[in-house]
C-alpha cells in the first residue's frame, strides 16, 4: 500500500508551534477522507517523558497502552480523534537502546556500529513500522503519516534524525514525502517592520543538511505577513509564493486548520503527493471527512460568538509553565465550548494560599485568595511532591464549605479526601504516606505491586476500568457518563485512598461511587449535599476531544454556571 509522509520541522526558535501545525495538517487531510496517523520525534536521551519535570518540558501525556509521551501526542489525538501508542513517540533514548540491544545480541555480525548507517536506519525502520499501525475505529492502515521533528534544525541532538529524514525521502520516493518547515518572521522595532533573515538562515541550514521544504509556514503576529514579505521569502528561499504560508497568531488554536486551508495547503499537498492517483478514498470516508469539517467549523464559529463567561481557577504547583496542564486546559475549553460559555481561566500557585505566604509574600497571598473566593469553579489537578499540598487542601476546604463546584484529578481526589478526613472526620493528622512517610493517619497509601526504586514507567499507567457501585444510579457523575456501569479512563499514579478508612468517610457523606474491579482501589468520589464535588483517581483530560468533551469537566462547567440540574434532567 502506498504511504504518504509529511515531515514538519522547525527553525529559528523552539516552541514555535510545530505541534499545532502538524495536528492541523493531519486534520485537514483527514477531512478529505484520508486515514491519518502521527509520530513525534523528541531528540532527548530519555527513554520517555515520564521522568521529566512538567516545568522543564510541559505536561506528560499518557496513552491507552500506558506510554508516557510528549504533550504533542495529546494534540494529535484531540485533533485527529485517534488512539496512538507509545511507539508513536520516538526519542533518542529509545533508538540508541534499540541499536545497542541489537549490537549486544550480535545482530550486526561484528560490524562497527555507527550513527550512519545503523542509527539512521533504525530511525527509518521505526517510522515505517509505526506508520502502518491502525489508529482509528476502521482498523485499517493509515494513508498518511505526519512526522513532527522536535527541537530546532541545526541542534546537535537532532542531527541523526535530520540525516535519517534526508535518507528517508529517497527510500519512500519523491511523491510520497513532503516537508513543511515552520519558521519565525519577527516584527522588530517601534515601526513594526517584519524581518525575513531568520527564515532565510533557517532554510539555508535545512538545505545544507539535504532537506528542501515544500511549504514554509511563517509564524507571525496577528496582522499576518506584510505586503512583499511573502514574495521576498519565496525569492530567497527558492519556493513559489503559494508555498509560503502566513500562520498568524489566532484567538484560538482551533482556527489554525481553517487558516491553512484558506491559503491552499490541502490543494498543494494533494498535487504534490499525487494523492488523487495513488490513494483510493471510499465514499463513506469522504462523507465522514466532510461531516467532520462541518462540525469543526461550527465549533470554531460558535467560539467567536460566546459572551456568557465562566470563571474556573486551577490550583496547581506548576503554574509558571501553563503547558504543564495542557490537557486540563483543553478539557476545560472543550467543555466550555459545548456549554456555549466563554472560559476565563485563573491560575493559582498552590503555595500562595498557605498561611506562610501571608508573611513571605502578602501580595501574592491576597491575590490568590481573591481569585479563589471569586471563582465559579475550582479544579485541583495532579502533581507530585510536598510543595503546595497544604494550599491545595485549603482550596478543597473552601470548595466544600462554600458549596463551590470542585473537580479533583488524581492528587486532587486525594487532597479532597485528606481535607475531609481532617476537618469532618476528626482526623487532624490525616495525610498521604507519599507526602509524609511517618504520618499516623495514612489516608493515602502506597500501591504494593509497584517498584519504589525505579521511577520510569512503574506507575499504574494506561487505560483501566472503573466500576460504578451498586446503589449509585442517582450519582451525578454517573449520570454525566450516561448512566454507564463502568468507564474506561487513563491512569498515572502510585498511591491510593486507604481502603480501610472508606467506611468512615461513607458514614460522613463522602461517597466512593466508583472502584476498580477488585473493589480495593477508590476511583471516583462524590460528596452528598453539594452542587458538584467530584474527585477522580484517573486523568479524564487525556480523552477529551473538541467535539466530545470529558464528562467530569462538563459537570464542573455546568455546575459552575448553574445549568447542571437542567442538563441532567434532559439526559
Amino acid at each position: 500500500m502506498v504511504k504518504k509522509y509529511v515531515l514538519v520541522s522547525g527553525g529559528v526558535i523552539s516552541g514555535i508551534g510545530k505541534g499545532i501545525i502538524a495536528s492541523s495538517t493531519g486534520l485537514l487531510l483527514k477531512t478529505m477522507g484520508l486515514k491519518v496517523t502521527s509520530i513525534k520525534i523528541d531528540p532527548y536521551l530519555n527513554i520517555d517523558a515520564g521522568t521529566l519535570s512538567p516545568l522543564d518540558h510541559g505536561e506528560v501525556f499518557v496513552l491507552n497502552d500506558g506510554g508516557e509521551v510528549d504533550l504533542d501526542l495529546g494534540n494529535y489525538e484531540r485533533y485527529l480523534d485517534v488512539t496512538l501508542t507509545r511507539s508513536n513517540n520516538i526519542t533518542t533514548g529509545k533508538i540508541y537502546r534499540d541499536v545497542i540491544e541489537r549490537e549486544r545480541k550480535g545482530d550486526y555480525l561484528g560490524k562497527t556500529v555507527q550513527v550512519v548507517p545503523h542509527i539512521t536506519d533504525a530511525i527509518q525502520d521505526w517510522v515505517e513500522r509505526v506508520a502502518t499501525i491502525p489508529v482509528d475505529d476502521s482498523g485499517e492502515e493509515p494513508d498518511v503519516c505526519i512526522i513532527e521533528l522536535g527541537g530546532t534544525v541545526g541542534d546537535i541532538e537532532s542531527a541523526p534524525f535530520v540525516e535519517a529524514m534526508r535518507q528517508f525521502q529517497f527510500r519512500v520516493g519523491h511523491e510520497n514525502f513532503a516537508l513543511i518547515h515552520v519558521s519565525l518572521v519577527p516584527t522588530i522595532g517601534s515601526v513594526g517592520e517584519q524581518k525575513t533573515k531568520p527564515t532565510q538562515a533557517s532554510i539555508r541550514d535545512l538545505r545544507g543538511l539535504g532537506l528542501t521544504p515544500d511549504l514554509i509556514a511563517c509564524r507571525c503576529e496577528k496582522t499576518g505577513l506584510d505586503e512583499g514579505i511573502q514574495a521576498k521569502i519565496s525569492m530567497f528561499c527558492h519556493v513559489q509564493p503559494n508555498q509560503v504560508l502566513a500562520v498568524r497568531d489566532c484567538n484560538s488554536v482551533y482556527h489554525v486548520p481553517e487558516l491553512l486551508k484558506d491559503q491552499g495547503m490541502v490543494d498543494y499537498l494533494w498535487k504534490r503527493l499525487n494523492i488523487e492517483k495513488t490513494i483510493n478514498i471510499s465514499a463513506p470516508l469522504k462523507q465522514k471527512g466532510i461531516d467532520m469539517w462541518e462540525r469543526w467549523n461550527k465549533l470554531t464559529a460558535s467560539q467567536e460568538r460566546l459572551h456568557d463567561e465562566v470563571t474556573i481557577v486551577l490550583v496547581g504547583k506548576y503554574t509558571n509553565l501553563q503547558d504543564s496542564y495542557a490537557s486540563v486546559v483543553k478539557a476545560l475549553e472543550h467543555a466550555s465550548l459545548n456549554c456555549r460559555k466563554k472560559l476565563i481561566m485563573k491560575w493559582i500557585e498552590a503555595s500562595d494560599l498557605e498561611p506562610e505566604a501571608r508573611t513571605t509574600n502578602p501580595v501574592k497571598y491576597h491575590e490568590a485568595w481573591q481569585d479563589l473566593c471569586s471563582a465559579q469553579g475550582i479544579l485541583v489537578p495532579g502533581g507530585f511532591g510536598n510543595r503546595g499540598v497544604e494550599g491545595k487542601i485549603v482550596a478543597a476546604k473552601w470548595a466544600r464549605e462554600q458549596k463551590v463546584p470542585y473537580l479533583g484529578i488524581c492528587l486532587g481526589l486525594q487532597i479532597a479526601v485528606i481535607e475531609f478526613a481532617r476537618n469532618v472526620c476528626d482526623m487532624p493528622e490525616a495525610h498521604s504516606s507519599e507526602l509524609d512517610e511517618n504520618t499516623t493517619t495514612p489516608v493515602v497509601v502506597f500501591m504494593p505491586e509497584i517498584s519504589k526504586t525505579h521511577l520510569g514507567g512503574t506507575m499504574r499507567l494506561g487505560s483501566k476500568f472503573s466500576h460504578f457501585q451498586k446503589g449509585t444510579e442517582g450519582s451525578t457523575i454517573r449520570k454525566l457518563y450516561g448512566g454507564a456501569s463502568e468507564v474506561l479512563e487513563r491512569h498515572r499514579h502510585r498511591y491510593e485512598i486507604n481502603p480501610e478508612m472508606v467506611d468512615t468517610f461513607h458514614a460522613k457523606g463522602l461517597q466512593f461511587v466508583g472502584k476498580d474491579e477488585t473493589g480495593q482501589r477508590m476511583e471516583i468520589v462524590e460528596m452528598a449535599d453539594h452542587p458538584y464535588f467530584v474527585g477522580v483517581q484517573y486523568h479524564p483530560e487525556y480523552l477529551t476531544r473538541p467535539l466530545k468533551p470529558s464528562p467530569p469537566f462538563m459537570g464542573l462547567i455546568l455546575a459552575a454556571t448553574g445549568e447542571l440540574e437542567n442538563h441532567l434532567a434532559s439526559l
